[in-house]
């Protein structure tokens, strides 16, 4: 057991907090905010100011952060606008390019059409292009050849051929002409433009789909509450709240922060934390969330945790985080991408040299035309949206779902697993024990051994302490002084009580400790967990001056939990301090084959570890300091959220509900979203492999087809929107309920 106040629920992903601690900590005790803006496209690249990806090119979108935002897309207005620009101007230029085709243009001469669709196209390329121009630029300059390379390098080449043969048409020769005709490609270079941007457009507009989760976590915090000062209640905005303060909360409303009922009584709906339907009720010193719902009593708060210190903003800067990380599928993508666009160049020089040398005249038109469409067809993005947009999607339904991802690694190694460990107490149990019976020796009271041992547990996290202080609690006993204190995490606490010294713990823990043990109290120890409950031992002044039996009720949800996670075909162990006889009753209850109790927090994390070593993809759930260890040796560790922040700090997975069903739902959705990345790079190599020899011209000496550099652009904006819409369909799939 720890020397730690126990908390329902808590996140706090800081580990210099003090999880003792309601008050703000000094700001120089904290660690450095994270950079406001980051690429959805490239996780790892982030800024402290707005601007674009030095890798993709993508314009950075700015971190979710405590406070609720209004949802604008800066970049998607400024894209639609340019979009709407170039499709006004860009087809005049397609029917200026049709020429004859169009009955009222048949009267414009060929010279007057090209000057014209320059005239028209020009705005298309040089104000509503300018973005992909300044981003292919930059990717030069920087060496990291992306997507926009490729556009800037394809729709330059057709904007630039037809302007020199416009201005000095000489250059061209006979061959080239038909009749007076010079031949110009300025609606191309228009419509690719014209074409990346309706891509961009809708690709922003449904990536803006996978912050949905986040942006309905960010609209639970009301932006003004009622807060008491001097006796008199005023409005003010939640900004100006500090831990502390006294806010009234009522009928219907918000809770604006964490903290604690000091009068009055409600029924608080905290579904949006733990899933449950049926609202909490709530009174003086019962801790409330922020964005948790009041029903219809009202009742007065002090506020303990504020602004970014709250439960909501921590979960949603946690998920706000993963969604940033990157997965280890990813490294495929992006080795990919790492020679990907050199090669499509070098394929698109090769492409124009052949047709240049030995295609059907007029050559450099064929060569032009078909190389434009390899750069244009062969952009990147659909590969490069493939992964993070399914990680933002997945993770942002787990947070709606109660089930918190630290990072996409530990998404996808979850679906993996073949071997899940899991505590006892907290974890199967409800974590809420009561004592169900105490034995003393003659010469101590139960009142005296429940008083001293509830002293010592009133300062441990363990949530077997908890059954000693609610007992002295409902006795309305007044706890003794406690002198010394001192946890040793999964064998007990030992300390000085009036000039006692006192231990509390297992059997071992007391011997350790030189306090002898009556043989007859042995006999009844033992008798006592044949049937299943704890054991703990108490001794006083260097004696065991009795035992108390323990029991913990099996969750509801856990029988229901075990058979799904058995289904899932996954094998599971259970790893208790708790004594070996009752850990094999409680595993023969559940349907746990292998238990072993008994073991300390250390040998929790050896088990882990030699199973590991065995070869198993190994989780372990727990909810304690003590499971804190095993936590972190485990490929996943998933901690429960009723318990311990060491707990979560250590776990890639919080179960906010404490529900061992969570499990089910994070491995189910561990497994559809790997799916649904598979998929999506699965179509993005096809379309690539597929896309890029159409567009130089494999089929043309077979059956003489030509991809068009219009619909390359096409083509390509929308294989990204489809790996999008794919990604999204995560929101939609069926998930087996928590409830």
């Amino acid at each position: 057991m720890a020397d730690s106040n126990r908390k329902v629920l808590s996140l706090a992903m800081d580990s210099h907090h003090d999880c003792c601690a309601h008050e703000a900590e000094p700001a120089a005790n904290r660690p450095a905010p994270t950079k406001e803006w980051f690429c959805p496209m490239c996780p790892g690249v982030e800024s402290d100011q707005p601007g674009t990806c030095p890798r993709c090119g993508m314009a950075l979108e700015r971190s979710r952060g405590a406070k609720p935002t209004t949802g604008d897309n800066g970049e998607l207005r400024e894209m639609t606008r340019r979009f709407w620009l170039a499709l006004g101007f860009t087809i005049p230029v397609v029917l200026l390019a049709m020429g004859g085709h169009v009955t009222s243009l048949k009267g414009i001469s060929p010279e007057a059409s090209g000057w014209l669709q320059f005239l028209f196209s020009t705005p298309v390329v040089m104000w509503a292009g300018w973005p992909f121009f300044d981003r292919g630029v930059r990717s030069v300059l920087s060496r990291h050849l992306n997507m926009f390379t490729l556009i800037a390098v394809g729709t330059g080449a057709a904007y630039g051929f037809s302007l020199l043969v416009l201005v000095a048409p000489a250059v061209l020769p006979d061959s080239v002409r038909h009749g007076a005709m010079v031949p110009v490609y300025f609606e191309a270079a228009a419509s690719i433009i014209t074409l990346v941007l309706l891509g961009q457009v809708l690709e922003l507009r449904a990536r803006a789909g996978t912050g949905d989760a986040i942006r309905n976590l960010m609209g639970l915090t009301p932006a003004m509450t009622h807060i008491l000062r001097n006796g008199v209640e005023q409005d003010v905005s939640l900004d100006d709240v500090m831990g502390g303060d006294l806010l009234r909360v009522k009928p219907g409303e918000r809770v604006p922060v964490d903290g604690v009922i000091v009068e009055g009584r409600s029924a608080v709906d905290e579904s949006m934390l733990t899933g449950e339907p049926i609202p909490a009720e709530k009174g003086p010193d019962a801790k409330v969330v922020g964005g948790t719902l009041n029903g219809t009593g009202s009742f007065v708060m002090k506020a303990e945790r504020v602004g970014a210190e709250t439960m909501l903003a921590q979960i949603i800067e946690m998920v706000a985080q993963a969604q940033r990380s990157r997965a280890p599928i990813q490294k495929l993508a992006d080795v990919v991408a790492g020679w990907f666009v050199p090669a499509v160049l070098l394929i698109a020089a090769v492409t124009f040299i052949i047709w240049a040398n030995f295609g059907p005249q007029p050559a450099i038109l064929y060569a032009l035309m078909n190389s434009v469409a390899v750069l244009i067809i062969a952009c990147p993005c659909a590969l490069g949206l493939a992964t993070p947009m399914s990680i933002m999607v997945g993770i942002g339904r787990g947070a709606t779902m109660g089930v918190l991802i630290k990072d996409a690694e530990a998404l996808e190694t979850l679906g993996n697993i073949d071997l899940l460990i899991v505590d006892k107490t907290g974890t199967l149990t409800e974590g809420r024990p009561s004592i169900s019976e105490v034995i003393t020796v003659d010469s101590f009271s139960e009142a005296d051994i429940l008083q001293t041992a509830a002293a010592l547990e009133a300062r441990s996290e363990h949530p077997l302490a908890g059954a000693f202080v609610r007992a002295a609690k409902e006795r309305g006993w007044t706890l003794p002084l406690v002198e010394t204190f001192e946890a040793v995490p999964g064998a007990g606490v030992i300390g000085r009580v009036n000039g006692r010294n006192t231990a509390v713990g297992k059997a071992t823990f007391l011997d350790e400790h030189g306090f002898s043990r009556d043989p007859i109290l042995v006999q009844t120890a033992e008798r006592i967990q044949s049937s299943g409950q704890t054991i703990i031992w108490i001794g006083i002044a260097g004696q065991a001056a009795g035992l108390v039996s323990i029991s913990d009720p099996i969750k509801p949800s856990t029988p229901e939990a075990i058979s799904a996670i058995h289904a899932l075909g996954i094998k599971i162990l259970m790893l208790t301090g708790d004594n070996p006889q009752t850990a094999k009753h409680i595993g023969e209850k559940l349907g746990i084959v292998d238990t072993v109790g008994g073991i300390s927090p250390l040998d929790k994390q050896r088990y882990v570890a030699e199973r590991k070593a065995d070869g198993a993809l190994v989780a372990m759930a727990g909810d304690g300091i003590n499971d804190a260890p095993a936590l972190a040796e485990a490929n996943v560790g998933i901690a429960m959220g009723n318990g311990t922040e060491v707990a979560m700090q250590s776990a890639g997975v919080t179960l906010v509900k404490g529900d061992l069903r969570g499990i089910v739902q994070a491995i189910s959705l561990s497994r559809a979203t790997m799916q649904n990345i598979r998929q999506n790079l699965l179509f993005a190599f096809l379309y690539n492999t597929l896309g890029i020899p159409i567009a130089a011209g494999i089929l043309y000496p077979f059956c003489g087809l030509l991809l068009s550099p219009v619909i390359a652009s096409a083509a390509m904006a929308l294989s990204s929107v489809s790996v999008i819409t794919n990604a999204l369909r995560l929101r939609a799939i069926r998930i087996p309920s928590s409830r």
